[in-house]
């Protein structure tokens, strides 16, 4: 039984320090960029996208579906971004431990 009631403090532990990773993670931004720079999009840790800026040479009604499709490579490039920061954060919360593939933490 010791073993398990260390087991428990050990999760106890994790889920604190789990806590405190997504209080990071609210804080974290990270842009992506398209078209040479000139589309950007700005994602928090979560994945929310907060910012867009867009050159304004790109506002032409001629050519809005370029300007669509820069934004969300600009976007994906972001959150691509995100994604892996997160993912570092977590191995180093896990100690490396490979959580199963429906476990997405931490969100």
């Amino acid at each position: 039984m010791k073993n398990l009631g260390q087991m428990l403090k050990q999760a106890q532990a994790m889920q604190a320090r789990m806590a405190e990773l997504q209080a990071q993670l609210e804080q974290v931004e990270m842009s992506g960029a398209a078209g040479g720079g000139m589309v950007s999009v700005t994602v928090n840790g979560k994945g929310e996208a907060r910012q867009v800026k867009i050159d304004p040479s790109l506002a032409d009604p001629e050519e809005i579906e370029v300007l669509e499709d820069l934004i969300v490579a600009a976007f994906n490039d972001a959150k691509s971004k995100v994604e892996a920061h997160v993912s570092q954060e977590m191995s180093k919360l896990t100690g490396g431990l490979n959580l199963p593939g429906g476990m997405k933490l931490p969100f």
